[in-house]
């Protein structure tokens, strides 16, 4: 997970997660929309959504397309 790692040892100790989505979005069509960098680093669990194919845009769906907000 490299730069993520530290991160992802505090969020596994406090939630238990059985997995992670990390992702950095770059440019206008890798979704950036404000021109700064950051990593997210999502805790994921079994069941959390029925289909978790797609990673990290549909996980709160009401919150997915929040340029529409």
């Amino acid at each position: 997970m490299g730069a993520g790692r530290p991160l992802a040892a505090i969020i596994e100790a406090r939630w238990q997660p059985d997995g992670f989505n990390v992702g950095v979005n770059v440019g206008e069509a890798g979704g950036q929309t404000i021109p700064h960098v950051h990593i997210h680093v999502i805790p994921r669990h079994k069941g959390d959504v029925d289909d978790p194919r797609g990673g990290i845009r549909w996980i709160v769906p009401e919150r997915a397309a929040y340029w529409t907000s």
